[in-house]
């Protein structure tokens, strides 16, 4: 019986480390764009996307910080009155993604308590997003795009 059993565990642990990846591609932050244009009216009552010509791509409330570029900039990187917990984040150096958007989105205060270390960190967005995949990959939309790494090889044609 027990030997029954340790193959049955053994078996459901290989399972679930084979699917882990699988799920992570289709759940792991990277979200519809067009799904997020449509959950985005939620946000547009505290934010707005304003192009850095000063044209509006989405007219929105001031409340929040415009979100145009917000993938790839420094977190509390805008002039703009964020909290300490996020003001702490962008200080450590810290870079929007699609995943962190996804997780910040998703529930904002626990995220900075996560990243912060800091039990009593919380955010000034206490709105929260049932999945915010969708709403950081539409928002990279509107993001420049992502400068190569520093110190990356550059591609060299193969010579034969």
């Amino acid at each position: 019986m027990k030997a029954i059993l340790k193959t049955a565990l053994s078996t459901t642990a290989a399972l679930v480390v084979l699917a882990v990846p699988a799920f992570a591609e289709n759940h792991g932050g990277m979200g519809d764009a067009a799904a997020g244009e449509n959950d985005f009216k939620k946000c547009k009552s505290c934010h707005a996307i304003i192009d850095d010509s000063g044209e509006a791509i989405v007219k929105g409330g001031k409340t929040g910080p415009n979100l145009y570029g917000v993938i790839g900039r420094h977190a509390a990187g805008t002039d703009f009155n964020y909290g300490d917990g996020l003001v702490e984040l962008g200080e450590t150096g810290m870079i929007w993604t699609e995943e962190l958007l996804t997780a910040y989105l998703t529930d904002p205060t626990a995220f900075v308590k996560e990243q912060t270390g800091d039990d009593g960190a919380k955010s000034k967005m206490t709105f929260k997003l049932k999945d915010g995949a969708d709403v950081a990959a539409y928002l990279a939309t509107f993001s420049p795009d992502m400068p190569a790494e520093e110190g990356a090889a550059e591609e060299t044609p193969a010579s034969n």
